[in-house]
């Protein structure tokens, strides 16, 4: 009986998680296109008239694809050449959409 009632804890443990990775990864969406997909594109891609008016790569780029997770943050959080910092994100929101943005081809 106790075997059962351990692997049940497990098994809500393990969905509790899965279910926190969903929503994290759902998140970082869901803050991408409300504060960074009108200059970066739907996809990394942005637009060839913003792509050259702010100097904004590709993030197919290699220097963007090389960039970490942490740096990425970092970005967000400080700014970089004329993007400005995104103002209104808490660090939870900085990480996911980071996180997210690392997997834009």
């Amino acid at each position: 009986m106790t075997k059962t009632i351990r692997s049940l804890i497990v098994f809500a443990a393990a969905a509790a998680m899965a279910g926190a990775m969903s929503f994290a990864q759902s998140s970082g969406e869901a803050t991408y296109k409300a504060k960074c997909q009108m200059c970066h594109g739907a996809t990394g891609t942005p637009s060839p008239g913003m792509a050259k008016m702010m100097g904004i790569p590709s993030a197919s780029d290699p220097s963007v694809k090389k960039l970490t997770v942490a740096e990425i943050e970092n970005v967000v959080t400080n700014g970089k050449g004329k993007m400005k910092p995104i103002a209104g994100l808490s660090d939870a929101q900085v990480k996911a959409v980071a996180e997210y943005f690392k997997t834009l081809k």
